[in-house]
């Protein structure tokens, strides 16, 4: 705007400002008013809040002390009532807000303590109840003080320290002898240490303090049901209630006796009622879901169940941890819901506190489920301790024993409960023990035993039938499947068990028929129907089983078995794409613990070498399990695929730690372990494996494996001569000796071992590593030979061609290395290393052009990983695009600081950008860092230029 403006603007522009003015001044004067009326307002919701609080309508007592809030945040009798109510509510996180806001505020910590103690308690901060100082009771009213005292009682004790906890209680009472509180308090701390006599005296002397007490009685009832006196604590329970038809803990636990009692029409209502009192409450309802069970109502016990868990699902385990009743009740809705997985920590957590219930049972039940032998057998050894005449348990234990691979312990466990009592179940697994450790004799004894003394014996006919289907009986089988069905001829799921037993044993019109038969009886098995795709499937019948299968998607699209063999029919039939997007979608509708299709994925991505896709899929799926062995060890392998060795390294060390000692896992895990270079945890390893079975070969030459890297020849040598005297016509020894041969820096030797191992016993394996040895010491033309014969007799062996092809490139026969890598290429079009391999060769034969669109394919394949990253960066500046190799090569840079080669490349594009500095702080960071790396001579010269 020009500076001569008229006169008429510049006047109204100062009667607008003084109109502005004096608004501002109106504004003003308005506040106090307006405060004056939030303040009102404030103070109206919170009285109206109080009235609330008082008559138990917490919720809405939340509701209007929020409205004050709104109106006012200063307010502190506001955040003090909020953090009753937020307590009151069950909103126990939410209530210690409250009280942090309203100490920042300025009120005194005596009047918030208490209930920030409680709090504190009710989330599991026990140590912080205990350390911080804002809950000190030093400097509190006496009043408050004993209060303190007492929360600090029941956090000591539920930490497993009850001396500490009495201290505090008698701490307390010496404040006031006649707190009838200080009594009660010592009532839990008693029980809890099964000091049951100074339980009871504790409860006397509250009652006699009040004798109107009903907590005081509830306390004398909890003892004697802890005891076992059911009479005395169904009448202390009945006194409490007398005295106070409100006292929610002694309604429950007097529904409790009388669902005990089979008294269901007097649990019900007691149930009820304590419904009424507390809506929110889960023990109830857990109740509820146990009465209706009793009575047939399964949904309405599925519903109250469900209730139980919708409580107390959302509550972190760290705040019911010291709840041991709250764990149970979790827990045990869950697993009658068959939600194993929610069912398990909750159930082991209560376990750790009360090791010596049946609980244990149900714990290992789901552990044997999730095939975790090892925890099966710790939890059920420590029940047995103390109750070592469970039948049920030892069975459980046996079984565990089996699954672990020890089939001779679970022999002896039955055969010492046997002697105890003799009854069909224990001579069931005593055979399938027998039949685990190879003793077929002794266990064909059992099992017919137990068979002919109880025919509908569902166990024993089934390890029967697959007793006699290993030893070419199938007629036998099939007549233990006809007995069981003529106990239930109606029974389909028996038929569609008898079918797959058929099926395995090869009898696929047998299965069909039985498959058949159960559809018959039930044509909505989708069991037997997927059996008869299966048998489709191993007969050549893809059509048909494609037919069925789509049939049976049509009517259930989120079934994920059907989707499975659906990918496995698509897969069979060599479309890889689409039988992978089955898999996924295979994977997104199956149900918690089953997780069959993303192994599946995880599979199909490592062997097609897309490391980073196999690992993102590994993710998925440990994030479900953390501590499963087989899930670890899937996310080890994706991890060593994707070039993350260094984490493969600590996935490995968790997974071997959680394994056991299953001879076969813990050796295929010290193999993963050797491909992440820990020698030491592989030898730890290995050495776990020896101490169960000495003369494992595996373990054995993997063991002289590491010998040989680590250079213990003095220890390896021996191991390996042993071997080649126990497995002479096998190559395993003469291939370790050629091993070992070369780390000492015997060429030759080494060649004769590596000829030998391949003559005794020719393999994939024996032929690389002669392939290798001989062209390392230049002798070409034979390792060629070798390869030339291995793809001769097998042209599809990739690892041979990529051998091959690798030998050229070495030996600079870059013309012959890029007809073999393309023929890798053409066998496995998604193998990022022939690729990439590929790329550097067609460089070096100057085909920039090929060189950059191999590269591109790599990349595309492998986004993420800098090797491939850097030969596409290198391959555009080679190809004179400057630009988009310095893009390339920053990002390889970035991903993969610790490679000389690729901070080489970098800083040539930066000279031929001009960027002199930052090229060379690269070059001398390589050089510097690095002493040895295969383009040190060209970084040398190029930083010379830069001085």
């Amino acid at each position: 705007m020009p500076h001569s403006a008229p006169a008429a603007d510049t006047r109204l522009g100062h009667r607008l400002l003084a109109g502005m003015a004096c608004a501002a001044l109106l504004a003003c004067a308005a506040a106090p008013a307006q405060a004056e009326d939030n303040k009102a307002k404030a103070a109206r919701f919170y009285e109206d809040a109080l009235s609330r609080f008082e008559r138990k309508d917490i919720s809405g007592s939340i509701i209007q002390l929020k409205n004050a809030l709104q109106a006012d945040k200063t307010l502190l009798p506001v955040q003090l009532l909020l953090a009753r109510a937020l307590m009151a509510d069950g909103q126990v996180a939410a209530a210690e807000v409250a009280i942090t806001e309203a100490l920042r505020l300025g009120v005194d910590r005596a009047e918030v303590v208490q209930t920030l103690g409680q709090a504190l308690l009710a989330q599991g901060k026990h140590e912080q109840l205990l350390e911080q100082a804002r809950m000190a009771p030093a400097g509190l009213p006496n009043s408050v003080r004993l209060q303190v005292l007492l929360l600090r009682a029941s956090a000591q004790s539920d930490l497993g320290d009850p001396a500490a906890a009495l201290k505090s209680v008698q701490e307390a009472r010496a404040i006031d002898p006649t707190a009838i509180e200080t009594w009660l308090a010592e009532v839990g701390i008693r029980v809890r240490g099964r000091q049951f006599n100074e339980a009871n005296a504790a409860a006397d002397a509250a009652i006699k303090l009040d004798p109107r007490s009903a907590e005081a009685y509830y306390q004398r009832g909890s003892v004697a049901h802890a005891r076992g006196q059911v009479t005395e604590a169904m009448k202390a329970y009945d006194t409490s209630l007398s005295l106070d038809p409100g006292h929610y803990e002694s309604r429950l636990a007097r529904a409790g006796l009388n669902l005990d009692a089979n008294r269901n029409a007097e649990a019900l209502a007691d149930i009820a009622e304590a419904r009424k009192l507390q809506p929110r409450e889960p023990r109830a309802a857990y109740l509820q879901a146990v009465l209706a069970d009793r009575s047939g109502d399964r949904p309405a016990a599925r519903a109250a169940l469900s209730q139980v868990t919708a409580l107390l699902d959302p509550v972190p385990l760290d705040f019911v941890k010291y709840r041991p009743q709250m764990l149970l009740l979790n827990g045990l809705s869950h697993f009658a819901l068959d939600e194993g997985e929610k069912a398990r920590p909750l159930l082991e957590a209560f376990v750790r506190a009360q090791p010596l219930t049946p609980v244990s049972k149900i714990l290992a039940q789901l552990y044997l489920k999730a095939k975790d032998p090892d925890r099966a057998i710790g939890v059920l050894e420590a029940y047995l301790r103390g109750i070592p005449g469970d039948s049920k348990a030892l069975v459980q234990l046996a079984t565990a024993q089996m699954a672990k691979g020890r089939p001779a312990r679970a022999t002896q466990l039955m055969q010492e409960a046997l002697r105890a009592r003799d009854v069909p179940e224990l001579r069931t697994v005593l055979g399938v023990s027998l039949l685990q450790s190879g003793d077929g004799t002794g266990a064909r004894s059992e099992l017919e035993a137990s068979f002919k003394k109880d025919p509908k014996q569902l166990q024993a006919g089934m390890g029967l039938m697959a007793l006699y289907l290993r030893e070419r009986e199938p007629a036998k089988a099939a007549e233990v499947a006809n007995q069981l069905l003529r106990n239930q001829p109606n029974n389909p799921a028996l038929l569609n068990t008898a079918g797959v037993a058929k099926a395995e044993a090869g009898d696929f019109g047998g299965a069909r028929r039985a498959f058949e038969h159960a559809l018959a009886i039930d044509k909505t098995l989708t069991a037997s129907q997927l059996g008869l795709a299966r048998v489709d499937i191993a007969t050549g019948a893809l059509h048909a089983a494609e037919v069925r299968l789509k049939t049976l998607l049509k009517a259930d699209e989120r079934n994920p078995e059907v989707i499975y063999d659906l990918a496995v029919l698509t897969m069979r039939k060599g479309q890889a794409d689409e039988a992978l997007n089955l898999l996924r979608r295979a994977a997104d509708v199956s149900p918690k613990g089953d997780s069959r299709a993303q192994e599946a994925i995880i599979e199909y991505q490592l062997r097609q070498g897309r490391g980073v896709q196999a690992l993102e899929a590994a993710k998925v799926l440990l994030a479900q399990a953390p501590e499963d062995v087989n899930y670890l060890t899937l996310y080890a392998r994706a991890q060593l695929a994707s070039g993350d060795g260094a984490g493969a390294k600590l996935t490995l060390t968790n997974a071997t730690r959680r394994a056991g000692y299953g001879t076969f896992a813990l050796t295929s895990l010290a193999r993963l372990q050797l491909a992440a270079n820990d020698l030491d945890g592989a030898g730890y390893t290995l050495e776990k494996v020896l101490s169960a079975d000495a003369q494992f070969l595996a373990a054995q030459a993997l063991l002289a494996n590491i010998e040989t890297r680590k250079g213990d020849f003095a220890k390896a040598e021996p191991r390996i001569r042993r071997i080649i005297s126990q497995y002479p016509k096998l190559g395993t020894g003469y291939g370790l000796l050629g091993d070992l041969a070369s780390a000492r820096r015997q060429p030759a030797a080494a060649i004769d071992a590596y000829r030998q191992a391949h003559k005794v016993e020719p393999s994939v394996g024996t032929a690389l590593a002669l392939i290798n040895s001989l062209g390392a010491q230049g002798q070409v033309q034979e390792a060629r030979n070798v390869a030339d014969a291995w793809l001769k007799a097998n042209p599809a062996d990739g690892q041979i061609q990529r051998a091959l092809a690798n030998l050229l490139a070495r030996t600079g026969d870059f013309a012959r290395a890029k007809l073999a890598y393309e023929a890798v290429v053409k066998q496995t079009p998604d193998d990022v290393e022939a690729l990439n391999n590929l790329a550097n060769v067609h460089l070096r034969l100057k085909d920039t052009r090929s060189a950059i669109s191999t590269a591109e394919q790599a990349v595309s394949k492998a986004p993420t990983n800098p090797i491939v990253i850097d030969t596409l960066g290198w391959a555009l500046f080679e190809g004179g695009q400057t630009d988009a190799a310095l893009a390339k090569l920053r990002d390889a840079r970035l991903r993969a600081p610790s490679n000389p080669d690729i901070r080489y490349h970098l800083a040539s594009v930066l000279v031929k950008q001009g960027k002199l500095t930052e090229a060379r702080d690269e070059l001398t960071t390589a050089l510097r860092d690095y002493p040895h790396f295969e383009s040190q001579v060209a970084a040398k010269a190029l930083l010379a230029t830069l001085k």
